[in-house]
């Protein structure tokens, strides 16, 4: 049996948490994944994994190793992506990060869309509101919705996007609409806690500065479609992509306020690591992606 084999499986199994969700994930035998990890560390001399009936942990050698394996095969597929790319024959994994409202909203049929056309690539899907480290968790590309700050990353935006402060007539029949953004430090607000701002939420003032205002209120959950739920029971006031409440607000259902203190300049992006050589599969899904939000766009 031959190294990458092992290394591959050690891999596989680190990624998804244990021996069982590893053998789910790629149709490989928990005893063969259990027995490729066991060879590999023969092999080494070293434990990697610190097994016991419940779960596993890696090892201080296990960290390492994994650090440098997860490197060492994304070169190994690299290289052979840029054979392929020469021969135009594009295939194989590409892993993915993306928030969850992303795969829920409408817009969320890309990748569905993507993988109808491209039936040699596997695409393996994370779905996380939080920014993972797309170098140190061995991701191929993340789509984020955000405000692009500075970055080691390759960003293309693929659309616009922007926030609106929400709040059900309900609500605002009981607290009135905020006249200034200050004025939501004493009125209830529903905290996304996955937002990179928490509870200190950023406005621009009249000048165009960026200032923070200090809320809190009922609920804080990390996920902006219970922060939705919340807001149309009437909770509290909320910020909340506009893909998210545009039925909603059209329906009349939530209310939007302050519009012209809020940050603009939002963006949906695909973002992915410097590389000597981009992989054609990675090209391939960018420019689909891009090509899929603007003809969104024009319709």
């Amino acid at each position: 049996m031959d190294t990458l084999t092992r290394m591959r499986a050690f891999i596989d199994v680190v990624e998804s948490e244990g021996f069982s969700a590893a053998s789910r994930k790629v149709g490989r035998s928990k005893a063969l994944l259990s027995k490729y990890v066991k060879e590999l560390e023969d092999d080494l001399g070293a434990l990697l994994l610190n097994r016991t009936t419940r779960q596993f942990s890696l090892t201080e050698a296990g960290h390492t190793y994994y650090r440098r394996a997860t490197e060492i095969i994304r070169e190994i597929d690299t290289l052979a992506d840029t054979v392929r790319d020469s021969s135009g024959d594009v295939r194989g994994r590409i892993k993915i990060s993306a928030p969850r409202t992303f795969a829920d909203a409408a817009m969320g049929q890309c990748l569905i869309d993507f993988a109808m056309e491209h039936p040699d690539i596997t695409l393996d899907i994370n779905l996380d509101d939080r920014f993972v480290d797309l170098v140190e968790e061995g991701y191929d590309i993340a789509i984020r919705i955000t405000r692009l700050e500075n970055s080691s990353l390759i960003a293309r935006r693929l659309a616009p996007f922007g926030m609106r402060l929400c709040g059900s007539p309900a609500l605002i029949a009981t607290h009135g609409k905020p006249q200034t953004p200050q004025d939501l430090a004493t009125l209830p607000c529903i905290v996304d806690s996955n937002a990179r701002w928490h509870s200190n939420w950023p406005f621009q003032n009249e000048e165009g500065e960026t200032i923070s205002v200090s809320v809190s209120g009922p609920i804080e959950v990390n996920s902006p479609m219970a922060v939705r739920a919340a807001t149309l029971y009437g909770l509290g006031f909320a910020i909340l992509p506009d893909f998210i409440v545009a039925e909603d607000v059209a329906a009349g259902r939530l209310y939007c306020m302050l519009d012209n203190y809020l940050l603009d300049g939002g963006g949906i992006y695909a973002v992915y690591p410097h590389r000597r050589y981009l992989p054609a599969k990675i090209r391939v899904l960018v420019d689909f992606l891009a090509k899929w939000f603007k003809r969104r766009e024009k319709s």
